[in-house]
């Protein structure tokens, strides 16, 4: 089945893409629609609240659904909304072609999990789920940063146009999916009982802080690259290109500590989040300074991302897989506020604040996490390690 399971991967490259290329073209598409950097921003936050908003709801709604003709619907959508922001020409023309896909997108990530799972058999279930999520890191350190070296050479509406055609590819290729039949899951009512925990609200409120955190500044990365650091298209693609790199170390690493403590590991990879953004603003022009502390950032950041996953499903074990949506619509949140939240700095203080900002999130999620590590049993060995069943 490792046909399968690599076209769903092939299509999470692209889903993610588009969803965080957006980071990487605002400046010239700020400039080029005439509209502010902030402006710009509140496109991110769009998305993700969109997410955030309607994607628990919708894939509960489409779990029916037969899985082959739900991924090619989910890749179509994409193939449109990218195609329909390649020729915008305004701020609300690109809006519509952002609400859309942020539709479906949760679902897709709902389903195409569960769909390789199945395909692989409970045996192998965990190492295919990991496979089609390599399409997130493949987006990271490839998709993002060729994107904005795409636009730096030929315009941010090109990479666009060529994601609407790598979506409208992907959609065909799905087409060669083994028929998957849809299934009911545990009803809304029982999945939603989790949340009448403290533990896990308390988990959701940490991975929006940690979220905010991180985009108050990455949302505006390729803007302070460009307007504090003085560097060139070229260059800033290439430097988003080396933060991706630099993510699979942190991918590895929160992935290896995770187990033995998972809020122990928010709370290390937050205080170190910290750290680098702390210094951004300090040594921003410092070449090798200010490569240093990208990596500090970079690692933290990709780390917290499977963390956070990971430590809400533990905090959910009677319903993970609800537990992992609820995380991805409070994460989504976060991107919203963090993005909203860095134009408002912009605004009123200016670039050089965001760091700083940034930094201060990242200890108040560290506060957080530490609180929840006092309150909890992760901290006692042996009960932070959860078998999480995925599929049937």
């Amino acid at each position: 089945m490792l046909l399968p399971i690599s076209l769903l991967a092939s299509a999470a490259f692209t889903i993610v893409t588009t969803e965080f290329l957006i980071i990487g073209l605002l400046p010239p598409m700020a400039r080029d629609l005439g509209i502010s950097i902030s402006q710009a921003g509140l496109l991110v936050s769009l998305f993700a609240f969109s997410v955030a908003i309607f994607g628990p709801f919708l894939t509960a709604a489409l779990s029916h659904v037969e899985r082959k003709r739900l991924f090619v619907g989910c890749l179509l959508i994409f193939a449109v909304s990218n195609a329909v922001a390649a020729s915008a020409n305004n701020l609300w023309v690109m809006a519509l072609a952002r609400f859309f896909p942020a539709l479906a997108l949760p679902v897709f990530w709902a389903m195409a999990s569960e769909a390789a799972a199945q395909l692989a058999g409970p045996a192998k279930a965990g190492r295919a789920v990991s496979w089609v999520f390599f399409g997130v890191v493949a987006a990271t350190v490839l998709g993002i940063p060729l994107g904005t070296l795409i636009s730096d050479a030929w315009g941010w509406r090109t990479a666009f146009a060529i994601l609407a055609v790598m979506s409208f590819a992907k959609a065909i290729l799905l087409l060669l999916l083994p028929r998957m039949e849809g299934h009911a899951v545990l009803s809304m009512r029982q999945q939603v009982r989790v949340l009448r925990s403290p533990s896990v609200l308390g988990h959701l409120l940490l991975s929006l802080l940690v979220f905010t955190a991180m985009f108050t500044t990455y949302t505006y990365l390729a803007d302070i690259l460009e307007r504090l650091a003085g560097f060139n298209g070229a260059l800033v693609g290439w430097t988003l290109m080396g933060f991706g790199l630099v993510g699979l170390i942190g991918n590895w690493l929160g992935g290896k500590f995770v187990d033995h403590s998972p809020l122990g590991a928010t709370l290390v990879f937050a205080l170190m989040m910290a750290v680098g953004l702390s210094s951004l603003t300090l040594v921003i022009h410092d070449a090798w300074m200010l490569m240093a502390s990208l990596v500090v950032w970079g690692v933290a950041q990709a780390a917290l991302f499977i963390v956070g996953q990971v430590r809400v499903m533990k905090s959910a074990p009677q319903a993970p897989a609800f537990a992992a949506s609820l995380n991805v619509s409070a994460c989504n949140v976060g991107i919203g506020l963090g993005a909203v939240a860095g134009g408002l700095v912009i605004k009123s203080g200016g670039l050089s604040l965001l760091g700083w900002v940034g930094a201060a999130l990242s200890l108040v999620a560290a506060v957080v996490a530490l609180l929840l590590f006092v309150l909890s049993d992760d901290k006692k060995p042996g009960v932070s390690t959860v078998t999480v069943n995925i599929g049937h």
